[in-house]
């Protein structure tokens, strides 16, 4: 019970459970990060300062890790959309994550489980900027012994549907 309350070895706070409240305005916020305090407390049915007050607690707690607009790639000239498979060293996650932060176009990357190591999403120009991310950046680090690149045809956002 001790170890609950106190913030894990990252320094951050306990996990606390979230409320039905806490979800609608998580919700809320999901399909638009610039609704006004007011907006959320009338249509989650709680005060100003209730939901000025659980807004913040979420921010604290980590669970809200930020606030950002939701992109047309291609709108924004980056044509090219691709998820990249890798199989990567053994235990060189850290070090390959750190690499691919700096990758230009980087926009989510996964560790995960099954045949391949990691899932990277990246937005490019073009097909000749994805080629060269993929063959010039991305091999060129030691410690992905392979590659494979899933070409985006389309994508749904589906944070943005009601």
């Amino acid at each position: 019970m001790r170890d609950e309350q106190m913030a894990n070895s990252e320094g951050r706070p306990p996990v606390r459970p979230l409320d039905a409240i806490d979800r609608d305005i998580l919700r809320l916020l999901q399909m638009d990060g610039r609704a006004s305090i007011r907006s959320v407390a009338e249509q989650v049915h709680v005060s100003r300062a209730n939901a000025y007050a659980r807004i913040n607690r979420l921010i604290d707690d980590g669970v809200i890790r930020g606030f950002s607009a939701r992109v047309d790639q291609e709108r924004a000239g980056q044509g090219a959309s691709a998820y990249i498979t890798l199989k990567i060293v053994q235990n060189s996650w850290r070090t390959v994550r750190e690499q691919l932060r700096q990758l230009p176009g980087a926009a989510h990357m996964a560790l995960v489980s099954g045949d391949f190591d990691v899932l990277l999403l990246v937005h490019t120009e073009d097909n000749r900027s994805l080629r060269e991310l993929v063959l010039t950046r991305i091999q060129a680090i030691p410690e992905v012994l392979s590659s494979r690149t899933l070409l985006v045809f389309e994508e749904t956002d589906l944070d943005s549907e009601p």
